[in-house]
């Protein structure tokens, strides 16, 4: 047997060398890695939204043109003549007519029920002459315009009250060719 002297620096070498393999440093726990931020969206190019915006107001002004074209006239009982009110409503169609040669537009001429069918034929026929000629008077040529009358055919609304009877008696403008790309006036 080894005397007590001689185990005792063996016996501390081996509680030190346990003691050492057991005392770890500590252990980081590994995180998932941050997933990379979201790619931002590109940034519009400034080209890229004019071209969108003016793409819409083209759009939007073309519209407001064909509005504009298509607006309805009115007139008094028994009457062709064009209303004061009606004239401002002419007005706004001669530079869209002018802007768009190709353009063609038709007069279709209305009239309440009251009276009879072949008088309210060329009631309705005096009435898209008037609007014709007038549109004529400023320059555009009686080529791009038809006329046809309708009469009391195509009424808009039918109870027998004036409110109803001054909503039939009316020209509306319908657009027959060159209504596709309409230049419109800034």
């Amino acid at each position: 047997m080894l005397p007590r002297k001689s185990l005792a620096p063996a016996a501390l070498l081996a509680v030190s060398t346990m003691l050492s393999a057991c005392h770890h440093a500590p252990q980081q726990v590994a995180q998932a890695p941050a997933p990379a931020p979201a790619p931002a969206p590109a940034p519009a190019t400034p080209s890229a939204d004019h071209s969108a915006d003016s793409a819409q107001a083209a759009q939007a002004r073309m519209a407001q043109a064909r509005s504009t074209i298509e607006h309805r006239i009115y007139f008094d009982f028994d009457k062709s003549d064009i209303r004061a009110d009606d004239k401002a409503v002419l007005d706004a169609k001669l530079p869209i007519l002018r802007a768009n040669p190709n353009m063609r537009i038709r007069i279709e001429g209305n009239s309440d029920d009251r009276g009879s069918e072949e008088y309210n034929l060329a009631l309705g026929q005096r009435r898209a002459a008037a609007a014709k000629r007038y549109l004529t008077d400023f320059g555009i040529d009686a080529g791009r315009v038809d006329i046809i009358s309708y009469g009391h055919e195509r009424p808009v609304c039918s109870q027998d009250v004036e409110d109803c009877w001054s909503q039939n008696r009316r020209d509306e403008f319908v657009i027959v060719a060159g209504g596709d790309n309409i230049a419109s006036v800034r």
